[in-house]
């Protein structure tokens, strides 16, 4: 069937008459030829559907607009059509067009409106981090009750692939962290003739606050931002539901396992962290200041008291904890689009490399007053 329409006066009426599809694609032309006539001539304009087959909301749009263009020239306007259908997409379009003519107007706020906009903001988003935090902990009780419900298979999976495979870039990381401390002291020492104390600086420097610094930055930027898409992305796929509907708790078969596996990674990521930081500032020491290996590690020995080697350690399940709680706690707060896990991986990472230092500070002021 041809798409068309007729115009046929009949004195001060006019009959427009549309015939065919009235579709997205069939408008244009009807608009290109109504879009010049002049409407004044007439007193009354009666649009006829009659001959329509099929009507889109496309279509019911253009008819509406014409409707109003001629209502508006001051002619009364007739519409002629007996399909239900049609005057249903039609009241539809009419009922959704007054909807939209109610805009709400942008309310201008004040910097004490913002503030506390903001102010509440933050306490929603701290009230709902608590929340989960004690979520966590309930679970964890009832976690470590028996050993059947701890799940060693998927605590292996996510040791292998939050610290083994992350093994090559915390030891090339902190290697040449090792290199640069040494390679900058040593210019300083040279100065004064005290270049065996290199070994004395870069030991407790290194055991004490580098190593357990950089690895969990590291461990931050590349395991806590893959929690935060791995959760962010299951939710928006609807894994979690799905989980919670067949009876699965996310809390006990996913959320656990990778903080239990990090929290038991992280001091063995930190032991290599030294070793290779020891052996990056031992390369510098020897080429730059002339001190051999044999008697870098004999005053390493003599000067280096285990203490700071061990207080190293104790601060990994710490920064791991808090690693992968505020990565899971991110990909929680996911929202149903792909933009929303760029957001929240990247608050992920600033917000567990933040929470690190505070807790490294921590540390530094409880480990000084106590004399460690």
């Amino acid at each position: 069937m041809n798409n068309y329409l007729t115009l046929s006066p009949n004195q001060n009426k006019l009959l427009i008459s549309f015939f065919g599809k009235l579709t997205l694609y069939t408008i244009g032309i009807h608009e290109k030829q109504l879009a010049t006539f002049n409407f004044s001539t007439f007193k009354s304009v009666v649009i006829n559907l009659e001959e329509v087959s099929e009507m889109d909301t496309a279509a019911a749009i253009f008819i509406m607009n014409l409707s109003n263009r001629v209502s508006s020239e001051g002619l009364d306007v007739e519409l002629s059509c007996s399909s239900e259908a049609m005057l249903q997409t039609l009241r539809l379009i009419k009922k959704q067009k007054q909807k939209s003519l109610h805009i709400p107007h942008a309310i201008n706020r004040t910097l004490i409106d913002a503030i506390g906009k903001k102010a509440y903001s933050i306490y929603k988003n701290f009230s709902s981090f608590l929340s989960f935090l004690g979520k966590l902990f309930s679970t964890k009780i009832f976690y470590l009750k028996s050993l059947k419900n701890i799940r060693f298979k998927e605590i292996a999976f996510e040791i292998n692939e939050s610290a083994i495979k992350a093994l090559g870039i915390i030891a090339l990381t902190s290697f040449l962290i090792g290199v640069v401390v040494a390679y900058q002291s040593a210019f300083q020492l040279k100065i004064y003739g005290a270049n065996i104390f290199i070994v004395d600086m870069l030991g407790i420097s290194i055991l004490r606050e580098l190593s357990p610094l950089i690895t969990a930055i590291v461990i931050a930027g590349r395991s806590g931002s893959a929690y935060t898409a791995q959760i962010g992305a299951m939710k928006i796929t609807e894994e979690l539901d799905a989980m919670k509907t067949m009876g699965f708790d996310p809390y006990i078969y996913l959320y656990m396992p990778r903080i239990i596996a990090l929290m038991l990674a992280m001091p063995i990521l930190i032991f290599v962290s030294d070793i290779m930081a020891v052996i990056g500032g031992m390369v510098v020491a020897n080429l730059d200041l002339g001190i051999t290996t044999d008697l870098f590690l004999k005053r390493f020995n003599d000067v280096v008291a285990a203490k700071h080697f061990f207080i190293g350690i104790v601060k990994g399940p710490f920064f791991a904890f808090l690693i992968a709680t505020i990565g899971i706690y991110r990909g929680m707060m996911v929202k149903n689009d792909t933009q929303s896990i760029g957001f929240n991986t990247t608050k992920s990472v600033v917000e567990a490399i933040f929470a690190v230092i505070v807790c490294d500070a921590i540390f530094s002021i409880a480990f000084t007053n106590l004399g460690l």
